[in-house]
């Protein structure tokens, strides 16, 4: 019997979608992807609408529900509404078991880079925000077979190398971040590689000469893409001796 709740959602996403921002979020997606035509603002309207008009709902249903519209999604946008279905109850909500389900999502229904990002960025981060401990926990999924996880491994950091959580600051090892890149430098994936950059970009921001000491190290085993986007919160001068380094 189809789950009404599961209807519900699909049908407000189907009334505010075009095929005009399907063909413009299609843009950012080279590799193609099968859009519905909703944004993030479209997203966010029809979330709140249904915990409106549900509010008796519990954190566990709503969870249910979450893993229910994953299995069933057609379009990139329905694992996005999927994840923002519980992003609002994981700071107080569920066991650290929630971060298996979040292992478990990468692997079976991410399908793009954005719902990475979204998973890592909102849901995961307020999820990690109130656990810190288990931050470090995540770095198995680098060993993932799924190229969306291995960006994840990274993605999920970016927002952890200097966080203030309470009344004090965590500071991620920067000698994990390090290990973490060291496995993926030569993966294959330019996903993955992007991940890379972002996550030492991140970090250079705390740690600038401990970037610039591994980039010196490592720089000719990245693709140049990723050295530029590893270098973008360094000096003007010294990113110019970097990537003129990287030409030789």
């Amino acid at each position: 019997m189809p789950n009404p709740h599961l209807q519900n959602i699909q049908a407000k996403l189907h009334f505010l979608s075009s095929e005009a921002k399907a063909a413009s979020a299609r843009r950012y997606f080279p590799a193609g992807v099968n859009c519905l035509g909703v944004t993030a603002k479209d997203i966010t309207q029809v979330i709140a609408d249904f915990k409106r008009e549900q509010p008796s709902l519990t954190p566990d249903e709503m969870l249910a529900l979450t893993e229910e519209f994953l299995k069933q999604a057609t379009y990139s946008e329905e694992v996005l509404v999927a994840f923002a279905l519980i992003q609002p109850l994981v700071k107080k909500h569920y066991d650290e078991d929630l971060l298996l389900r979040f292992h478990y999502w990468l692997e079976h229904y991410a399908s793009n880079w954005s719902h990475v990002d979204d998973l890592c960025i909102k849901t995961a981060y307020n999820f990690l925000l109130s656990r810190p401990h288990l931050i470090r926990k995540t770095q198995y999924w680098s060993d993932s077979s799924s190229p969306w996880c291995r960006r994840a491994s990274n993605v999920v950091w970016v927002k952890f190398i200097n966080r203030k959580i309470g009344k004090t600051v965590y500071q991620l090892d920067i000698g994990l971040v390090f290990e973490n890149t060291d496995k993926l430098l030569a993966d294959p994936d330019p996903f993955v590689q992007k991940s890379i950059g972002w996550l030492l970009k991140a970090t250079s921001v705390q740690h600038p000469q401990a970037v610039l000491d591994y980039l010196s190290i490592n720089h000719q085993a990245m693709p140049r893409s990723t050295l530029r986007y590893a270098l973008e919160k360094v000096n003007t001068e010294q990113r110019k001796q970097f990537l003129a380094m990287a030409n030789r």
